[in-house]
């Protein structure tokens, strides 16, 4: 078990964290540790087409219907979650988001973070929320940023999760993780996101590809996986 660990997801919109990495979300608050989800939005004007459809919808309704899927898919998964209210399309992240960012990052001390690709031509918010994570995750280390600050914090490894079109986005998978063990979780956790029901099957089918590619790599077999790629290189002692 990894009591006393942290992961943290930066997410651009709600269902983001649930479609690319809601399997390892739940699988590491399995193995024990916390997980804190940073949501910079609510997705509410690009991410929530069927809530738009919907008689009498308005921006607030929307966001606070957004804010409360997104809260329960969470819950789900067993992770926290806090929401920056940043607006999307476009991201418009600020110094104050910034500075709340680089708190968090010194106060979970995450052995992981998960975000975005680096590219997305279809997506500009979440290439944006890529580079914040990226960026607060730096100058978290800087003692120079609000000198004085107690904090134990070593910059943590970073996997990006796979874009809805990996192909036009440069994302290579390097890393696939199995998430047997709790994908009906991550499948429970699609379901409360009515607002974007047009993609509970795709992202099943994107997972059930990922564990035949998984099982395949292995030699152990496995029918659903997650994709990431790792922004930094892995240090290790020996190959094998």
């Amino acid at each position: 078990m990894a009591a006393g660990k942290t992961g943290l997801v930066v997410t651009a919109h709600p269902g983001d964290f649930v479609w690319r990495a809601g399997g390892a979300i739940a699988l590491h608050v399995k193995k024990g540790y916390r997980v804190k989800i940073v949501c910079l939005s609510f997705g509410e004007r690009g991410e929530s087409q069927f809530a738009w459809k919907e008689a009498g919808a308005t921006l607030e309704k929307v966001k606070a219907g957004r804010r409360d899927e997104a809260e329960r898919a969470a819950a789900v998964l067993g992770a926290e979650i806090e929401f920056f209210d940043t607006g999307d399309y476009p991201l418009r992240l600020k110094e104050a988001h910034f500075d709340r960012m680089v708190d968090i990052y010194r106060e979970t001390s995450p052995s992981f973070v998960l975000t975005h690709a680096l590219e997305d031509p279809y997506n500009f918010d979440h290439p944006n929320a890529a580079h914040f994570a990226q960026e607060t995750r730096v100058v978290a280390q800087a003692m120079g940023h609000k000198p004085g600050a107690k904090y134990t914090y070593a910059a943590p490894p970073v996997f990006l999760f796979e874009p809805h079109q990996p192909e036009q986005c440069n994302f290579k998978p390097q890393v696939i993780l199995n998430i047997d063990e709790v994908w009906d979780l991550k499948r429970k956790a699609f379901e409360v996101l009515a607002a974007q029901k047009h993609l509970w099957e795709y992202y099943t089918r994107v997972a059930l590809n990922r564990g035949v590619q998984g099982g395949r790599n292995a030699g152990t077999p496995m029918t659903y996986g997650e994709a990431y790629q790792r922004l930094f290189p892995s240090v290790v002692g020996e190959l094998a």
